[in-house]
């Protein structure tokens, strides 16, 4: 037998199909419940069950209740209890009759209106609803909003803009507030413009954002009077860092991973004819990767002896070939090994762009397990 409950969640269940088929004008109706019948070896054994059971079907069918699921009996004769009907068939036979039961009438309503808006709006998002019909009803009442966003991004695919900049008549934070399902209608609606490996959505949809700063130290005076109106230490948003002319010979870059307890280093490193210095960013590096500035320049890096500083010395390597190590040799840490404490173990799964000694240290590191980190010091 089959309860009240029971025919609830199997038309709970359909509810997907039955958003799907109206999208499409299919037919969904008359929609069949499932359920075992009774054998006529249970008649006697659970007579009294399954007649109540049955009782409480029909008390909460449409015949009673004037709406939800229909029943079609059967007769069977039985010696032993007389005639007893039993149900054959369970359905719903209308819309109306269906959705009140499972309780989604203004659901559905606000559903049936939000996929005419986006379809008449954007017809080839045909087929993304067709795929998402709860994102319809999870975003219910947004939905002209969410449009006039696609709508623009149909026309204007790269916008190079900040999202509040937009000329959309929209609230200043709605994108921001909608960038998941934006995401996927985006995804869906301008594929050939995104930038697919990113993750980010303003990079994803060539949007402007707040772009790390990449913190400078010119430590040639005159060059910083000639091309700097005489400032030392400024801090440049990635982009225009990437872009930049810089007139020197050498480049140094500091590392700096979690504390900035490095930037005693870098604040007082000494004046030098043509060079400039970089406040590092530890794995970070690859802030640095497309920065054609430093193509042609020769790049000295100083950072920890330890195993992450040789791994970044190496990611920059990957970078820029002519990376030179500063510091970071056997001579150093033997010298300074007083100072040295117990670094973080690390996994390398690939080769590293070290010179030869400076794979001999790094695998002298891996083995120490302890004291085997050294930071850098100006003291030094």
């Amino acid at each position: 037998m089959i309860s009240p409950e029971d025919i609830r969640k199997q038309a709970e269940r359909s509810y997907i199909e039955f958003l799907t088929c109206s999208i499409d004008r299919a037919s969904f109706f008359p929609k069949e419940i499932r359920f075992g019948k009774v054998k006529a070896s249970e008649t006697l054994a659970k007579y009294q069950r399954i007649k109540d059971e049955i009782k409480r079907l029909i008390k909460e069918s449409r015949d009673e209740v004037g709406y939800g699921y229909s029943i079609e009996f059967i007769t069977r004769k039985d010696r032993k209890t007389g005639d007893q009907r039993f149900p054959q068939r369970i359905w719903f036979e209308h819309e109306d009759d269906y959705l009140r039961f499972i309780d989604k009438e203004k659901e559905y309503q606000d559903f049936t209106r939000d996929t005419c808006s986006i379809l008449n709006n954007i017809p080839v998002l045909r087929d993304w609803v067709l795929a998402n019909p709860q994102k319809v009803i999870e975003y219910a009442g947004r939905w002209d909003d969410l449009l006039k966003v696609c709508t623009y991004f149909l026309s204007n695919p790269k916008p190079a803009l900040y999202i509040r900049e937009l000329p959309l008549e929209i609230h200043t934070k709605f994108v921001e507030d909608n960038k998941s399902v934006l995401r996927q209608l985006l995804d869906f609606l301008i594929p050939d413009h995104i930038n697919a490996d990113e993750s980010d959505f303003e990079k994803r949809f060539n949007l402007h954002y707040d772009e790390p700063l990449i913190r400078v130290k010119i430590l040639d005076r005159d060059m910083a009077n000639r091309c700097f109106s005489r400032i030392t230490d400024l801090s440049i948003p990635q982009s225009e860092f990437n872009a930049l002319t810089l007139d020197c010979l050498s480049v140094f870059i500091l590392e700096n991973k979690t504390n900035f307890s490095n930037i005693l280093n870098f604040l007082t490193l000494p004046k030098l004819s043509r060079s400039v210095a970089i406040f590092g960013k530890g794995f970070q590096l690859n802030l640095l990767k497309d920065a054609k500035c430093l193509l042609d320049k020769r790049i000295i890096y100083w950072g920890d002896i330890d195993l992450h500083g040789f791994q970044i010395l190496s990611q920059l390597r990957s970078y820029y070939p002519q990376t030179q190590s500063l510091l970071m040799d056997e001579a150093t840490f033997n010298e300074f090994q007083n100072y040295c404490v117990t670094g973080v173990a690390t996994n390398i799964n690939q080769p590293l762009n070290l010179t030869a000694e400076e794979q001999s240290l790094f695998d002298r590191l891996t083995a120490l397990k302890e004291k085997n980190r050294l930071e850098p010091s100006v003291s030094i």
